[in-house]
Order: C-alpha cells, then structure tokens, then sequence
C-alpha cells in the first residue's frame, strides 16, 4: 500500500499557516513523522483521516482519492488520535463491542472473536470487564489501538501515542506498535525522536507546516558521519560564545554542566572530540537549519 501527498496546504481561520506545500511518499511500513510540537503533525493527519478539508493539494492511497472517496478511506482506516474520548463507566469488553458494531461488525460471533483476539493482541484481556475510567495512560492508549485496530484496516494512523506515558508503559506501547507495522502501512506521528529511531524503517521531518528531511533513519545518521563534535562549557559564558562561533546542534545538562553538540566538517577547536552521531543530531540539525534560512537577509 502506498500513500501519496501532494502539495497539502492549509491555513486556518485565525491565519495559522498549518500546512505549506507539503509533499510526502509514504511506503508499506512503520513510517515515522517527527516535529516539534505545533509543526504540523496532527493538521496533516486528520488529513489523511479525513477529518478536515486542505486549502489545495492531493492525497492518493493505492488508486483512493482520500479527499473525495472519504467513506472508502474510513472503511480501510484505524486511527488513534491524540486526545480521544470514551465513557467512562463503561468496559473495555463492552466499549469495543459497540465500537466493532459501529464498524459493521454484526455478527455476534465473528464480532466476539474479533474484540477478544484484539483484547489479548493489546495485553487488555485481564482488565477487560474493568470500567475504562480506572486505566492508566498506558492501558488507555492500549485500548485507543485495540478500537483502531477493528475492522482489519490497512492504513494505521497514531498521533503522539506515548506522551504521558512512563518508561515502561511507553515501552510496552512501542513492542505493541513494532508489532503492528509488517503488513500495513502505520503512521507514527511524535515529537519524540527516539520512538521513531526504534521503529521506524523511514521518516519524515517537519516544522513550521514544511517538509525538512524523508528518508531512513540510517541513511541521516551515515550522512552526520565525522561531523557531530561534542565538548562540556565549563560556564555560561564559554556556552555563549561557542553559540555565537559555532553552528550549534543542542545542548544537555550533564552533571550541572553543558554538554554542547555542534555540526562541523572537522574539529572546531580545542576540548572538542568526535562522537557518534544520533537520530536526535538530525532532528536539530534540520530545524536549525530551517531557522536559518528563514532569517532576513
């Protein structure tokens, strides 16, 4: 399955600028969207939900006008949003039940099968008769991919699943997202490096409604190869003047002291050594580069 972008572009009534001109190939896998918050990451996938209109553009999945077939879409489509709501005294069991009815599941029995394979998939299956107020963010979220996952759909689509989350709920999510990803496309949208650089075979960068980077991970990380230097600033004032000399990257409290990550061809001074680079160096590196060119001349 293949989902094309073309030129998206939209603008709120308050003249936010959401989208710009926003192109975008995205292929039968895990594929990973990274921006910062307010880039817009969740105006491009109620897009492709088929939940808001784009000013212009065109988005094709396999042969689908997404834009003018919407019933179509919705029938392939899981989506977990950011923020989604469910009744409160109501039971996992019971909830997806009347969601898979929603869906057209009628059949009692391929329904029963299907919520409680689903139940088990999401790791739900002993909280299932629990009322869904008494989750953890984890569960729910769980629970938000589990009424996605209804229906058998082929292009999956999550906004921000692990923000909130703690470590080892974000990681019980992340197993639960690899998982999904062999044989459908999956979209994960976050702002969080770091889940994209364990799932995602490619990715996206944007910022701002632009697209800043696609490609693979590994490729971006080959590309930094040698030119990510790291060094402590003993004080605020060595920070500074590093920021006014250097092409900085980002910069990490260490033990009460900044760690500076900055971008050069070769070393750029004394006290600096090479390091490895990371899919985090890519992030800043493109927003920083973007800023840059938005600059007044």
């Amino acid at each position: 399955m293949a989902l094309t972008i073309t030129g998206l572009s939209k603008t709120y009534p308050n003249g936010v600028k959401a989208l710009k001109n926003l192109s975008l190939s995205i292929g039968n896998s895990m594929f990973g969207l990274v921006g910062p918050n307010g880039a817009g990451k969740s105006s491009l996938m109620r897009t492709v939900a088929t939940l808001q209109e784009p000013d212009s553009g065109s988005i094709d999945l396999d042969g689908i006008d997404v834009l003018k077939q919407k019933d179509h879409v919705r029938r392939i489509l899981g989506y977990l949003p950011q923020e989604f709501g469910v009744y409160p005294k109501i039971s996992a069991l019971d909830m997806l039940h009347h969601l898979a009815v929603m869906k057209g599941m009628n059949s009692p029995s391929e329904r029963k099968e299907t919520v409680d394979a689903l139940l088990q998939q999401t790791n739900l299956w002993d909280s299932r008769k629990k009322a869904l107020s008494t989750f953890s963010g984890g569960m729910k979220q769980r629970f938000g991919i589990a009424q996605a996952l209804l229906g058998n759909p082929r292009l999956i689509i999550v906004d921000e699943p692990t923000a909130g989350l703690d470590p080892a709920e974000r990681n019980r999510f992340l197993n639960l997202l690899a998982s999904l990803g062999s044989d459908r496309t999956v979209i994960l949208s976050t702002h969080i490096v770091d889940d994209v650089r364990q799932l995602c075979p490619r990715m996206a960068i944007i910022s701002s409604g632009e697209l800043l980077f696609e490609g693979s991970p590994n490729d971006a990380l080959t590309t930094l190869k040698g030119k990510i230097w790291s060094k402590v600033a003993a004080t605020d004032e060595e920070l500074g003047a590093i920021e006014k000399q250097l092409q900085l990257i980002s910069t990490h409290l260490v033990g009460g002291q900044h760690e500076i990550r900055v971008y050069a061809n070769a070393s750029p001074g004394a006290g600096f050594r090479c390091v490895d680079s990371s899919l985090e160096d890519v992030y800043f590196l493109n927003l920083a580069q973007q800023g840059k060119d938005q600059r007044p001349n």
